[in-house]
């Protein structure tokens, strides 16, 4: 099934995880407008319905099977999101699969009533579709077939049933989307959403952007019983627990939100893993010192607090200099034209590589689960991981992936998505590397047996030697775990066209400098998590540039709750930690006597 990670952007999710299927816990404004992949149905199989298509990829981690009260199955995202007051646009805070019913209040006034009544949100040309398709679902639904019913808001119908066109060339989105359920496709359950009621969205007056906040939240008693209400509901659902996935907004509230979740998953669930990411805009509109300074303070706090709860934390980020005060420096991809100032852009890259980064554990033959991978990836206590991507993988429609690699000689072929400034990477301690995509016969040479290649890749006999020879002429002394999966990343409706005209409808380049008429449908994907040497520079770096400040002037941040004193603690822990991934202890003397400057 294709990602829960979509079009769509919530600010902070958790996740949870089992064996055979993954409960996501989501808290709050998705991290810089994560994309919920669009396409959930394309791979998906139904009872009743042909699917020729295989996927490696098993659907049930991230989603779960229910029943309506008239009988009809869904399959949801097994998910809690959390987001501010006005977010939802035209969304229900309780979906639309349940029905659930809201009476009105019994009137006990007497006196003179005025009714004041906001106008509905206007759905953009996509969502309107999707409701015209739901109501000829139902209207052309065998009450006796087990039909998909859930998953597309809309709810899809199969085969020749599909009469109205959800095709890429419908829907320019780009001037119709403000929040993230403005192109969200997928429907939800009603223990899926819980609205902040305190802030507002978009407010400037009660803003929702000190840490602190985000820690009071959960002391709230009213707050704290409706998150354990839909957290157990999710967990008692699963056969076996693995883990729990949060996703997060690093540079405001929900980063001290999700940190006081990570902590009590912690105290309830010792030993499942955690994986947390923390995304950070690749934008802002709001670029006063102190908003700077604000951002900066909250991401001190956040890394240090989620990544010694987490089993692993990874920062995301399409701005390089997220994690400090320079002018915002968006990554480029080579084969994308994107708008780094519009989320449904941004969040459609990084739900695309975390959809990828996430695929060992939820392969359908996989024996690793999130918490070995996070054991294998953090060796030595190092926590932080950087992640990385190549969106799409370029490899030609007459390529093997061989060729691709061999093509990728003068540098390694993805875009970091960790902030890490100028700093550049050139060894790694471990990493987790997945491609996806390419079919079987074509992750191996086709030259006829004896005929030298042009590389060692070349002679290679299977997909995972090809790709481990590869690594090791980058990163000869590093572990590593690779997989492959043959099923490509789904970019449908409503994930955007912003693809150069070299890709055919497969996401594959076309040769012979030709252009593609297509829209692109599918696309391969290489993605990579590691632990490495550079997260030393980076959060050092952040350190001294935190250490400098007068922090007695940002009065407004220390009265959301936290203390002067813990803060320099947590400072302290933030240098600390950027020692873990020191290479040599003997270098770069000068450290010490600029920290205190």
């Amino acid at each position: 099934m294709e990602p829960l990670f979509s079009p769509g952007r919530p600010r902070s999710v958790f996740a949870v995880t089992q064996e055979e299927g993954t409960v996501r816990l989501w808290a709050a404004r998705a991290p810089p407008t994560l994309p919920r992949q669009p396409n959930l149905d394309a791979a998906l199989c139904y009872d009743g319905e042909p699917n020729d298509s295989y996927s490696e990829i098993d659907s049930n981690v991230l989603f779960r099977e229910g029943v309506t009260m008239q009988g009809q199955p869904t399959y949801t995202p097994r998910l809690i999101l959390m987001d501010l007051k006005g977010s939802l646009s035209s969304l229900k805070q309780e979906g639309a699969l349940y029905c659930i019913s809201q009476t009105e209040p019994a009137l006990t006034w007497k006196g003179s009533l005025s009714v004041h009544k906001e106008d509905p949100a206007v759905k953009n040309q996509f969502l309107q579709q999707l409701d015209r398709l739901g109501d000829e679902l139902d209207s052309n639904r065998n009450p006796n077939s087990r039909v998909f019913q859930g998953e597309e808001r809309g709810a899809a119908l199969p085969g020749a049933e599909r009469a109205l066109d959800l095709s890429q060339s419908s829907y320019r989105l780009e001037d119709s989307v403000s929040v993230w359920s403005d192109y969200l496709r997928v429907h939800l359950h009603p223990k899926t959403v819980s609205v902040i009621q305190q802030y507002t969205h978009s407010s400037t007056s009660d803003r929702f952007e000190a840490f602190g906040f985000g820690e009071k939240l959960i002391r709230d008693h009213s707050f704290l019983d409706d998150f354990e209400d839909r957290l157990h509901f999710y967990i008692e659902e699963c056969d076996y627990l693995q883990g729990f996935h949060v996703l997060c907004d690093l540079q405001d509230s929900f980063a001290g939100l999700s940190a006081r979740v990570v902590e009590l998953l912690n105290d309830e669930y010792g030993g499942k893993g955690i994986f947390t990411c923390g995304f950070s805009p690749a934008s802002y509109t709001d670029t006063s010192p102190v908003k700077e300074v604000y951002r900066l303070l909250n991401s001190v706090m956040g890394i240090v607090h989620l990544s010694s709860r987490s089993s692993m934390f990874c920062p995301m980020s399409l701005n390089r200099n997220a994690l400090g005060r320079k002018r915002p420096s968006p990554v480029g991809f080579p084969h994308i034209i994107y708008d780094a100032s519009l989320n449904y852009h941004s969040s459609a890259l990084l739900a695309t590589a975390l959809e990828t980064l996430t695929v060992p554990y939820r392969l359908q033959s996989s024996g690793i689960s999130l918490s070995q991978l996070a054991d294998a990836l953090n060796p030595a206590g190092r926590k932080v991981i950087t992640a990385s991507a190549s969106v799409p993988f370029p490899i030609r429609d007459t390529d093997t992936m061989p060729d691709a690699l061999c093509r990728e000689q003068a540098g390694l072929p993805w875009t970091r998505l960790t902030p890490c400034g100028d700093f550049q990477e050139s060894q790694t301690f471990a990493q987790s590397v997945v491609i996806r995509g390419v079919s079987s016969e074509r992750q191996v040479s086709n030259l006829a047996p004896g005929v030298r290649g042009p590389s060692v890749l070349h002679s290679c006999p299977t997909g995972e030697d090809v790709l481990n020879t590869f690594l090791r002429s980058y990163f000869p002394t590093a572990a590593r775990a690779v997989h492959l999966a043959q099923t490509p990343c789904s970019v449908a409706t409503p994930y955007p066209q912003f693809f150069s005209s070299s890709f055919n409808k497969r996401g594959q380049l076309v040769g012979n400098g030709l252009s593609s008429t297509h829209a692109v449908e599918s696309i391969p994907v290489m993605s990579a998590l590691q632990s490495s040497p550079v997260l030393h520079s980076v959060l050092h770096s952040l350190y001294q540039e935190v250490s400098r400040l007068n922090l007695r002037k940002f009065s407004t941040f220390l009265s959301a709750g936290t203390e002067l004193d813990d803060f320099r603690e947590v400072l302290e822990e933030l240098k600390n930690l950027s020692q873990c991934y020191k290479m040599n202890f003997d270098m770069d003397e000068s450290e010490d006597d600029s920290d205190g400057e």
